[in-house]
């Protein structure tokens, strides 16, 4: 499996505030749908609007092979979040995970583990990341509060 980690990004929120909205994916898609435009770059604003979430999965498109289906797989309270991937084309699991800091704050990253070959992970490996790094950044725009 290849690990794509993102940076850790401080949230102005409890790891339990963050914990409770992260956890429930339905809310989560309500909060992604009315994040601010102008907080999301150009290039991601049309993939923000083709996420589709229930109370247990979070689908979206990604390019080439179509579009990713993510379940929840874990939850401990308040520290981890993961979620594995349905249908998809390799085995792959996002986890987001939270480290509470004191009472208002916390440190949160995301991780991407996929199942690819070795010599594939050049090509890709890339845009992985990128996704993570992402992810990490959107959630900096969620209202915990």
């Amino acid at each position: 499996m290849a690990n794509y980690k993102s940076e850790n990004v401080t949230l102005l929120a409890s790891a339990n505030k963050v914990y409770a909205k992260l956890s429930n994916l339905e809310g989560l898609g309500d909060l992604l749908k009315n994040v601010p435009l102008d907080q999301v770059p150009a290039d991601q604003r049309g993939m923000l609007e083709q996420v589709v979430v229930t109370p247990d999965t979070i689908s979206f498109p990604a390019g080439p092979v179509g579009e990713l289906t993510l379940a929840v797989a874990e939850k401990i309270d308040p520290t981890l979040i993961r979620l594995e991937g349905r249908g998809t084309p390799v085995p792959m699991s996002m986890a987001m995970h939270i480290m509470p800091l004191n009472d208002d704050s916390c440190e949160a990253y995301v991780e991407i583990d996929v199942k690819i070959p070795m010599m594939l992970a050049p090509m890709i490996g890339g845009t992985i990341q990128k996704m993570a790094d992402q992810f990490a950044h959107m959630l900096r725009q969620i209202p915990f509060n």
